[in-house]
């Protein structure tokens, strides 16, 4: 049988190599340790536990829940929009419930992009931007993202017959897998660049509550015309430990929530309604558990950081997120380090080419192990490698 041509365009899996070791290394019982991932090992809060305990044993949450999510949910986002960053918004008009915030960054591009059409997407970054537009028939333009000028895109530096045909941009900050932040200065001139081209602007803000340092990312609908031309996207996934509960949300302008809304309800049934009540216990409850969790990363990105002091890496801790992007080792490519480490240390990293092209000459680092087995990392790269520098 012959897939369609959508499916068949898709990108090879970059990991399935890696994986196909990881597998033959566990058929031989060794232990393998990975820092792969950007999965919390953490449990979900027992408060957000117990109100899901409760809520799936009454019977009126067990029938369809609305596509755009319980009201009561979105007033709670909206209350947080409120509380965190002074944002306004109509839940009824200006917030929808997701499926976690994937679901949406993908399904978005389908509601605005067409054969012909051109997606503004960030390299490196979440593979989800570029094959959702992929999929919906769009050219993608790649926006590089270089340390030198701190992971942003250069926004001057799309070409203006290229911006004039693009339809929608995507951004991630602070930033996967970079870990790079940015200020509401960078929004506000993708606010003016927006609208100059009228392009829609996607934002994903899933690591906005990760930071470190005193550092407080902004949201992208802080800054004044923001609601004009954008839609922000959020989960509940890493700020509460809650990946597999798959929640999240979009909100921003109420017409691209609106048609977010109406592919929805043709896709899906929304998410089942007693995590969504979870979901309002972790927006509107203590958020000590918040502060608890960053403690603890705070903890794992040093010791990362000093692991890879002692293996001849100097690298500047990143302000936010759960990830270190670093530099391949000089005669090495992305893909062929991730496979040295795995092989000689049996520890696995991500090739920073699963990002795309511009990823090339990184890799990337997960702190989502335990202390005691992220220090474990280090020591098998320690003894297997020495030092790299």
């Amino acid at each position: 049988m012959k897939v369609a041509d959508r499916l068949a365009s898709l990108p090879p899996y970059l990991f399935a190599r890696i994986e196909q070791k990881i597998e033959e290394l566990k058929e031989k019982n060794v232990d393998v340790l990975s820092l792969g991932i950007g999965d919390p090992d953490l449990p979900t809060p027992q408060h957000i536990v117990e109100v899901l305990q409760e809520q799936a044993a009454n019977p009126e949450n067990h029938q369809y829940p609305s596509s755009a999510g319980m009201l009561a949910f979105r007033r709670s986002v909206a209350d947080w929009y409120q509380r965190r960053f002074s944002v306004e918004l109509d839940p009824a008009a200006e917030v929808v419930t997701l499926i976690g915030s994937k679901e949406g960054i993908a399904h978005i591009s389908f509601c605005y992009l067409q054969e012909g059409d051109i997606a503004l997407i960030p390299d490196p970054g979440y593979p989800v931007y570029g094959i959702g537009a992929s999929l919906a028939g769009a050219d993608n333009h790649l926006m590089p993202l270089k340390e030198e000028n701190g992971f942003l895109p250069d926004l001057t530096g799309i070409p203006s017959d290229v911006a004039k045909k693009a339809k929608m941009m995507f951004l991630n900050y602070p930033n996967n897998p970079t870990g790079a932040t940015c200020s509401k200065e960078f929004f506000a001139e993708v606010v003016e660049f927006a609208k100059n081209y009228d392009i829609i602007v996607c934002h994903d803000a899933a690591y906005s509550e990760i930071t470190f340092d005193d550092y407080h990312a902004p949201s992208f609908l802080e800054v004044p015309g923001a609601k004009d031309v954008g839609i922000e996207f959020h989960s509940l996934s890493k700020t509460y430990n809650m990946t597999g509960w798959r929640i999240g949300w979009a909100a921003g302008n109420a017409e691209l929530v609106s048609a977010l809304t109406t592919l929805k309800s043709n896709l899906d049934s929304g998410v089942f309604q007693a995590v969504q009540y979870a979901g309002m216990a972790a927006l509107d409850g203590p958020q000590d558990c918040v502060t608890e969790l960053k403690g603890v990363y705070e903890k794992r990105r040093e010791i990362a950081a000093q692991g890879l002091k002692d293996l001849g890496w100097d690298i500047s801790l990143p302000q936010a997120t759960i990830y270190l992007w670093v530099p391949v080792p000089p005669g090495y490519s992305s893909a062929d380090f991730a496979e040295q480490v795995l092989e000689k240390a049996a520890v696995v990293i991500t090739p920073g080419t699963g990002y795309g092209k511009y990823g090339e000459g990184y890799f990337r680092i997960s702190i989502t192990l335990p202390t005691e087995r992220l220090q474990e990392a280090f020591s098998r790269l320690k003894k297997a490698f020495g030092t790299f520098f």
